[in-house]
C-alpha cells in the first residue's frame, strides 16, 4: 500500500491548491524552484496569483507590465478577434496589432477574474446538515448556505464576485473570492497562419510549431477599480506581473503552470475508465470520423466549402483527435486493471468498516447506467448535430422569445452546405440504429423507418419538405407560425427525439447520477483513510491551480525520442503554399532567408500536469518568471484527465522568446516590449535579449 502511494503522488503529477502550496514547496524545491509559498500565493501582499486570471468563461491569462498588458492563446482570444474581422479587416488573416493604446479595441462580454483569496468553508456548507438526511435535503442545505455566505460577500458595483465550490467529491467546500473587470481590449493577435500554424493535423501533436498567442489589456476606472467599458478608463495597475526571461529553456529545467484546469476525473472507479476507453470513446470518433470524412470531401472540392466548415471542422475533429489518444493511453497503462487491481486492495482493507461493500455497489450503479448514457451520447453525435434539425430548434425559441430571427439565419445560411448536412444524415442516423443499445433504441426511429423503408428516403423527406431549408421562407417566419411549425419535418424529428430523451433516458441518468455523487463522495473519503500518507489533489474545476514539473522530452513509440524544443527551421520545413494549415506568411519567409534565426526557438515540452482550461496559464521558471505560455498537451498523454503517465504526459506551450520575436518582427509592435520588465534586467528588445 505505501508503495502504491508512493507511486501515485510521484513527481510531476497533480493540480494544487495555491493556498496549501506550503505542503508541496519542499517537493518543488528538490526540483530546483527556488519561490516560497509566500512569493507563490498571499493574501498579505503581492504574489504572482496576482498575475493570473480566468480569462472569458474558460482560459487563463497572465499579466506582463504594471499597465494591464495581458497574454493568453490566440484560440482563446478567437472568437474576440473574429467579432473586430470584416472582408476590409481580415484580423483573423491577416492579424492586428494596435499602434498605441488608442487603437486597442474593446470586446463587449468579455471579462477576466482575478483570485482574491481561497477558503476553507467545509464547516460553514454543511452547517445544519445530519447523516440521517437524503442527498437531495443534504444538497439544499450547502445551496442555502452557500447562497447566504456568497450573499454576503458579493460586492458587483465593485466588481467581487464569490463562488463556492465542491472539492474531493463534495467533501469539501471552498470559497473562492474574485475581482471581475469587464474592459479588456485587443491588442493584438498574429495571423491565423501563425497563431493556428498546422491546423487540426499537428492539434494535439508533437513536434508543434504553432504561435498560439494573443494581447490584450485590462482597463480600469482611474482610481483601479473595475467597470464596464468607458473612454475615460485607464490601463489597469495590477498588484503583481510577471517579469520575462529570455534565457530559454533546457531539459531538465524546472517549470510551474499557473492557471485554471478544467475537468479531471482521477479517482474514478474502474467501471467509468472502462466505460470512457473501451465504449464511449471508441463510439464517438467512429461517429464524428463519419461527419469528419463527409466535410473533409467536399471542403477539398470547394474553396467556398472550406472556408465555411474550416471552423466547424475543427471543432469536431478537436475531440475526435483527443479521444483517440486519450482511448490509446488507457490500453497501452493498462489502466482499467490498474484501476480494478487497487480496488481489490480497498475491498479487503474495507472488511468490517463502514466502506465494505462500496465498490460492488459502485460498479452496479455504473452498469445499470450505461446503456442510457451511451444511448445519450449517441443522441449527441447524431440527431444532435445535424445542422438544419439544430437551427430549426433555434429559431423556434426565438421566435417563442418575441426575437428577431433574422441575424441566425444570416449567419446560418452564411456557413451551410446542405449537401453536407444531407449526407452526414444519413451516415449517422444508419449508426445511431446499429450503436445504440438493445431495448432503447426509440420509436421515433423504427416508426420513420417502418414509413420511408430506409434513412436515405427519410432523409429526402425531411430535407425537401422543411420550411428550414429555405432562407427567405425562415425569414418570413413570424409568431403567428410557431403552432404549425410543430408539424414542420425537422422540428417533428427534434421534438420527437428529446421526447426520447426526456422520457426514457433522462430518468435514469439523474437517479444514478444522484446515487454516483453520494457512492463517490463516500468512496472519496475511504481512498484518503485507505491512504493516510499519499498526497491527494483535488480533480480540476476552472479553478487556480498550480502544477509544477520540467522541461523533458519523451518517446512516444520504441525508437523514436522527440526533443523538447522546436525551432523556426521546423516551421520553414512544414511550410506549403498550397496546404492552408502550413501557409505561413511571406514576411516569416524573407526573415528567415536572411539568415541568423534558423535556431530561434518555437514551442517546448514540459512534464506539467494540464487540462483544459489551462490554455493561456504562464509556464514559469524556479524563480517565478516568465519563459512561455502553455497551449495544448501530446496526443499520447491525453488520458491524463483520468491518469497520468510521466513518460507520456507532456504539456505544450509556446516559448516566450517566440512569442516576443512575432510582436517585433513580424507585427512591428516593438513599443508593447517597452513596457515589460525582462530578466536579465535591461534586455529591452527581443534581438538584446537572444544576443
Amino acid at each position: 500500500m505505501l508503495l502504491f502511494g508512493a507511486v501515485a503522488a510521484r513527481a510531476d503529477e497533480g493540480m494544487w491548491l495555491p493556498a496549501l502550496i506550503s505542503q508541496r514547496i519542499d517537493a518543488m524545491g528538490q526540483m530546483g524552484c527556488r519561490l516560497s509559498a509566500e512569493d507563490i500565493y498571499s493574501i498579505n501582499q503581492a504574489s504572482l496569483k496576482d498575475a493570473v486570471v480566468l480569462f472569458g468563461g474558460g482560459c487563463t491569462g497572465e499579466l506582463v507590465s504594471d499597465r494591464g498588458l495581458l497574454l493568453t492563446n490566440h484560440h482563446c482570444g478567437y472568437s474576440y478577434i473574429q467579432r473586430h474581422s470584416s472582408v476590409e479587416h481580415d484580423y483573423l488573416k491577416d492579424g492586428f496589432w494596435a499602434g498605441s493604446p488608442e487603437e486597442e479595441l474593446p470586446n463587449p462580454g468579455l471579462t477576466v477574474r482575478f483570485l482574491d483569496r481561497m477558503e476553507d468553508v467545509t464547516a460553514l456548507m454543511l452547517r445544519g446538515y445530519e447523516p440521517s438526511m437524503s442527498e437531495e435535503q443534504r444538497d439544499s442545505v450547502v445551496e442555502a448556505n452557500s447562497a447566504s455566505l456568497i450573499r454576503s460577500i458579493e460586492n458587483p458595483a465593485e466588481g467581487i464576485r464569490a463562488s463556492v465550490e465542491a472539492l474531493y467529491y463534495a467533501n469539501q467546500y471552498y470559497l473562492f473570492v474574485y475581482r471581475v473587470f469587464s474592459d479588456v481590449r485587443l491588442v493584438g493577435a498574429p495571423p491565423s497562419s501563425i497563431g493556428k500554424f498546422g491546423g487540426d493535423t499537428d492539434n494535439w501533436m508533437w513536434p508543434r510549431h504553432t504561435g498560439d498567442f494573443s494581447v490584450f489589456r485590462i482597463y480600469a476606472t482611474p482610481d483601479g477599480k473595475p467597470a464596464a467599458y468607458s473612454p475615460s478608463n485607464v490601463p489597469y495597475r495590477p498588484r503583481k506581473h510577471f517579469r520575462i526571461s529570455t534565457a530559454g529553456v533546457r531539459e531538465g529545467d524546472f517549470t510551474f503552470v499557473y492557471g485554471c484546469p478544467g475537468s479531471t476525473r482521477e479517482y474514478v472507479h474502474s467501471e467509468e475508465v472502462r466505460y470512457i476507453g473501451e465504449v464511449s470513446d471508441p463510439q464517438k470518433i467512429a461517429l464524428r470520423t463519419l461527419r469528419l470524412d463527409i466535410q473533409k470531401k467536399y471542403m477539398s472540392q470547394s474553396q467556398a466549402v472550406r472556408i465555411q466548415y474550416s471552423a466547424k471542422n475543427a471543432s469536431v475533429a478537436n475531440a475526435w483527435k483527443k479521444w483517440q489518444g486519450e482511448s490509446k493511453g488507457i490500453a497501452r497503462l493498462g489502466a482499467v486493471a490498474a484501476k480494478q487491481e487497487y480496488e481489490r486492495r480497498f475491498e479487503k482493507w474495507a472488511e468490517g468498516t463502514s466502506y465494505e461493500g462500496l465498490l460492488p455497489r459502485i460498479k452496479e450503479i455504473h452498469q445499470r447506467r450505461e446503456p442510457s448514457y451511451l444511448a445519450y451520447e449517441y443522441l449527441n453525435e447524431t440527431v444532435r448535430s445535424i445542422e438544419i434539425l439544430r437551427f430549426a430548434s433555434e429559431v423556434r425559441n426565438a421566435l417563442e422569445r418575441g426575437r428577431s430571427t433574422e441575424g441566425i439565419t444570416a449567419q446560418f445560411f452564411k456557413d451551410y452546405c446542405q449537401s453536407i448536412d444531407e449526407e452526414t444524415f444519413v451516415a449517422i442516423m444508419e449508426a445511431f440504429g446499429k450503436g445504440v443499445p438493445a431495448g432503447l433504441l426509440p420509436r421515433c426511429y423504427t416508426d420513420k423507418l417502418a414509413r420511408f423503408g430506409s434513412v436515405e428516403a427519410w432523409k429526402k423527406y425531411v430535407f425537401k419538405k422543411s420550411v428550414f431549408t429555405n432562407p427567405a421562407k425562415v425569414k418570413a417566419l413570424g409568431e403567428k407560425d410557431l403552432k404549425r411549425l410543430g408539424k414542420d419535418p425537422a422540428l417533428e424529428m427534434w421534438d420527437a427525439f428529446q421526447a426520447w430523451f426526456e422520457q426514457d433516458l433522462r430518468p435514469v441518468i439523474a437517479q444514478t447520477g444522484k446515487e454516483l455523487k453520494s457512492a463517490m463522495r463516500e468512496y472519496m473519503r475511504g481512498q484518503m483513510e485507505f491512504e493516510p500518507s499519499k498526497a491527494f489533489y483535488p480533480d480540476a474545476n476552472l479553478t487556480l491551480r498550480v502544477a509544477y514539473g520540467k522541461v523533458s522530452g519523451y518517446r512516444p513509440v520504441d525508437a523514436v525520442w522527440y526533443n523538447p524544443v522546436s525551432t523556426l527551421k521546423g516551421i520553414i520545413e512544414k511550410d506549403n503554399p498550397d496546404i492552408f494549415d502550413y501557409n505561413i506568411p511571406q514576411v516569416l519567409r524573407d526573415i528567415y532567408e536572411a539568415g541568423g534565426v534558423e535556431d530561434q526557438s518555437v514551442c517546448f515540452l514540459a512534464t506539467n500536469h494540464t487540462s483544459g482550461g489551462n490554455s493561456g496559464s504562464p509556464v514559469i521558471n524556479a524563480d517565478g518568471d516568465l519563459i512561455g505560455i502553455n497551449f495544448d498537451r501530446v496526443w499520447e498523454g491525453t488520458m491524463s484527465d483520468l491518469v497520468f503517465d510521466p513518460d507520456y504526459c507532456r504539456n505544450i506551450s509556446i516559448d516566450i522568446r517566440y512569442l516576443l520575436f512575432i510582436i517585433e518582427r513580424i507585427g512591428g509592435a516593438g513599443w508593447l516590449l517597452e513596457e515589460m520588465d525582462f530578466v536579465p534586467a535591461g534586455s529591452g528588445t527581443v534581438l538584446a535579449a537572444n544576443q
